[in-house]
């Protein structure tokens, strides 16, 4: 046991800087900063600690605190160099950086000097800060190009951090969602499915319950599961489903969630495919036992059920009959199956049919697809489903 105690290194505290504001929202500028002084190599981790009251702004914060600190909190996810603190949160009132300094330096014990980031938009007048002689002594002020990339003048010690300046303010976030302007990647994509669902800064609300950073999470599941060949196709198919939705008056969102994932399964092995398949508890057809990769569709409905907690009815309905159909089918999955054959990448495809799809309802646009892709199996000699063959006889819409 001594041996062991002696061995034992302790881990040296680490270097500490604060990067505080409103953060009304956080945006990508406030992260690149964040980033800019953990890559000088003399910080280990940058506190982000967004303020209870700015003494220096009288109007209170557009959004309360608890959105502010979870659209920090989720914008940071995954990056240890960086954490939030809701001190100032906690302590209410008007926030004084002194104070913040003292309880970081107090709780966190850090290593050498709290860095101080602020922006050079506010140097000429730090001398009003509270105490702003011993917030020097107990602080390296380090100084982010905000509105110039040259050397500033100013009376106390400080560090110019020679970032490049990116052109972006919460205020300009604010307006750009309360004007209907363009601000979707000002914010990182966390930070956005809160605007969106909190209908934050005036956003409206969302027509989806899927919202984007969603999308984006499926769209790499589906990356990392399938060859780059068949990733591409699914995406086409995503498009074109959104598209469609879009044009019927259908969630375009689930449209494309549903085209990202309707192949997600089709590179299992066959013993996963059935081990997937028949947790629907549909069995396995004649068909189905000669060619088990007809069961990527039903393995893929079940894999996103049960692993990806996605339980809208028609999205997995679509998912799970995109490659026979059935009868009764709904909007969705009429839409993501007429989208699998007939997306841009396929280059067996009628160009009539396409232009067809483009100019008629989506019935009449679901039969066309049907009777041509039972064409197609028969001109190659495949077997057709019995499913897909009563689509064709009986027009069942």
């Amino acid at each position: 046991m001594e041996e062991l105690y002696h061995s034992f290194h302790p881990r040296s505290p680490v270097r500490v800087a604060i990067l505080g504001g409103s953060f009304d929202p956080v945006h990508n500028g406030h992260l690149f900063l964040a980033d800019a002084v953990c890559k000088t190599g003399d910080y280990d981790r940058v506190i982000l600690i967004p303020t209870a009251q700015s003494p220096f702004k009288s109007a209170i914060q557009t959004e309360a605190a608890a959105d502010r600190l979870d659209m920090l909190a989720a914008s940071i996810s995954g990056d240890s160099r960086l954490t939030v603190d809701d001190c100032e949160i906690r302590r209410g009132g008007i926030s004084y950086t002194i104070d913040t300094v003292n309880n970081i330096i107090e709780r966190y014990k850090p290593s050498g000097k709290v860095g101080l980031i602020i922006g050079d938009d506010v140097l000429a007048g730090f001398s009003q800060w509270k105490q702003a002689a011993e917030l020097i002594a107990k602080a390296e002020l380090i100084v982010a190009n905000r509105t110039s990339e040259k050397t500033l003048s100013f009376p106390f010690p400080y560090r110019q951090l020679h970032n490049s300046i990116m052109n972006i303010s919460s205020s300009m976030v604010r307006n750009s969602i309360q004007t209907g302007k363009a601000w979707h990647y000002l914010v990182a994509p966390a930070a956005r499915d809160i605007i969106y669902a909190r209908s934050l800064y005036g956003c409206p609300s969302p027509h989806s319950t899927f919202l984007p950073s969603f999308l984006s999470f499926m769209e790499q599941a589906a990356y990392r599961k399938l060859s780059l060949p068949r990733f591409l196709h699914s995406r086409n198919v995503a498009l074109l489903c959104a598209d469609l939705c879009r044009r019927y008056d259908l969630d375009e969102n689930a449209g494309y969630l549903a085209g990202i994932t309707h192949d997600i399964c089709r590179e299992c092995t066959d013993d996963t495919l059935k081990r997937y398949a028949l947790n629907d508890g549909r069995g396995l057809s004649l068909l189905e036992e000669k060619k088990p990769a007809l069961l990527h569709a039903r393995a893929g409905a079940v894999l996103l059920h049960d692993c990806f907690g996605i339980d809208d009815a028609a999205l997995l309905e679509a998912v799970r009959v995109h490659t026979a159909g059935e009868p009764g089918m709904g909007p969705l999955a009429k839409i993501l199956y007429l989208a699998d054959k007939i997306e841009v990448s396929r280059q067996e495809v009628d160009p009539a049919i396409r232009v067809y799809v483009q100019n008629t309802d989506l019935d009449q646009a679901f039969n066309a697809v049907v009777a041509s892709s039972v064409s197609y199996l028969r001109s190659k000699k495949q077997d057709v489903s019995p499913e897909t063959l009563s689509l064709l006889s009986c027009k069942v819409l």
